[in-house]
Formats: structure tokens, sequence, C-alpha cells
């Protein structure tokens, strides 16, 4: 059952908001082992090969999952949602175990905010990763206190994990790629399509493209940017594509993702700039 966590009793918030980001809930945090919803929000998250593109680079989705970019709002005060997400890949990471994820708030209105996010290596903070933008906005204030969730287990990193699209439902058909209908596994807190399976689907999309168009698998993300256009309601959620191969290996493609339920409205659309990677 997918459930708005502003429907229910005031008192029993916290409860509602710790089950939704429970391991029977929400994928997107605990399987990746970020941590949200603490005292204080551990700033570091640990690199794993389901994490990585077929040539040991870092994949943009479990970034865009660590530093999501809600407007500078965190569920603690509020409910966010994100407008728009901007990622630019500097170090394709291969080596990097550990990265370090220092939030900024650039301003924040009555309703719309704007923050970025610094990405560097944990061990070496000099070395950095990625930088990312964002704009959310908050749909209504969270109620007072707030309680912590559970800190999320750490997966093994082990060789017979399973492809991230894998885990979080994402599946090609013979024509296109697609998320099945709106579970709680897959749903925000306001009840919608949550922006980690839409990463994840885009770029297993945007990969595959990618990858036609160069003639190689050796492709990997340099620059990501989506924009969340209305909320995903109903499922299942189809990606389409579109791409263009350019000098020196370079390939722009570009993304939507339609509610299929829902008469096709536009949930999300962005696109990606794609390189050669360095094996």
């Amino acid at each position: 059952m997918v459930r708005d966590i502003r429907e229910g009793p005031v008192e029993e918030y916290w409860d509602r908001l710790r089950e939704m980001m429970g391991p029977d809930g929400l994928i997107t945090y605990w399987y990746l082992g970020r941590a949200f919803n603490q005292a204080v929000d551990p700033e570091t998250v640990r690199l794993r090969r389901d994490m990585r593109n077929s040539t040991g680079g870092i994949m943009a989705a479990p970034l865009a999952i660590a530093a999501p970019e809600t407007g500078g709002w965190r569920d603690r005060e509020v409910i966010p949602a994100p407008v728009t997400y901007g990622l630019h890949i500097l170090d394709d990471a291969r080596d990097v175990v550990e990265i370090r994820v220092s939030r900024s708030t650039v301003r924040r209105g009555a309703k719309v905010g704007f923050s970025r996010s610094l990405i560097t290596d944990a061990a070496d903070s000099s070395r950095v990763i990625a930088i990312t933008t964002g704009v959310g906005v908050t749909l209504g204030d969270a109620p007072q206190s707030f309680r912590p969730v559970d800190v999320p287990p750490q997966m093994p990193d082990t060789a017979d994990l399973p492809p991230l699209h894998v885990v979080f439902g994402a599946r090609r058909s013979s024509d296109g790629w697609r998320l099945p209908a709106l579970t709680s596994r897959h749903a925000s807190t306001s009840a919608s399509l949550h922006l980690g399976p839409i990463h994840v689907v885009f770029e297993a999309a945007a990969t595959e493209l990618a990858a036609e168009l160069a003639q190689t698998e050796a492709v990997e993300v340099r620059d990501w940017d989506v924009h969340f256009v209305s909320p995903g309601r109903t499922g299942p959620f189809r990606v389409h594509t579109d791409g263009w191969a350019g000098p020196h290996g370079r390939v722009m493609v570009r993304f939507t993702l339609v509610d299929e339920g829902r008469d096709r409205v536009v949930v999300a659309a962005g696109a990606a700039a794609f390189a050669s990677a360095v094996r």
C-alpha cells in the first residue's frame, strides 16, 4: 500500500517515516547504505562494485542518490520534493573506497530552495569526485519532536551483487526500459515515485543507448541533468530515449519517463553527456 506520510494522526508521523524508510519500504537509501534522517546525518558512503560501470568507473545514479539535492530541506523539517538536479563528474573514482558528501544550502525561500554538494574521496578531501546542484520545494512542514530512523545496514561488497537496475525493479522490454507499478518499495513520502528509481532506470536506459551510439560498452557519464516534472502516481513507468554521437567519443542522450497508468503524463526528463571510459 502506497501512503502519503501526511495521512494519519500527527503523533504517529515519525513512526510512519521510520516504516517508509525501513527495509520493507523505500529501497533507495537503505540499499545503497546512505543514512538520512539521523540526529546528525553521516557524510560518507562506501562504494560497492554494483555502483560502478562495466569498466570500474563510478555510475551516476549512486552519486545522485548520495547527494539528492532537495533545496537544502530535510525530512526532519519539511516534506521536501526535488525539482531539478545536476551532477557533474570530474573523477571516475575508480580506486576510491568511500566518498564524502558535503552538502550546502545556497538559498531557501518560503517554498523553493537551492542547494549543492561537493563529493570528494573520504580518504583525501583534495580529490574531488563530482559536484551537484539542485532545486527543491517544500510540500509542508513536518511535525515537531523529530525521531531519527534506523541506520541502514552495510551491504557486503560481493561479486554476486546484481546490477542496481535489477534490484530497483527496472527491466528492458522489447519497446524500452520500464519501472513497475508504484509500490511502497519505490514511493516517496508524498506517495509518488521516488527520485532513486528514476535515476537508476534513466541511467540503465541512457547507458544502453550511449554504448550503441559509441559502438563500445566502455562509456561512462560525465554530466547528468534531470527535471522532476510531475508526481509519478500509478505506473508502470516507461523511458523514452534518443541520442547523438559526436567527435572524440562523446555521446549525448535525452530521456523522458512517462506514467503509463496515468495517460502517459511526463514524470521526469533529462539528458546526459557520456565519454569514453578509461580502463
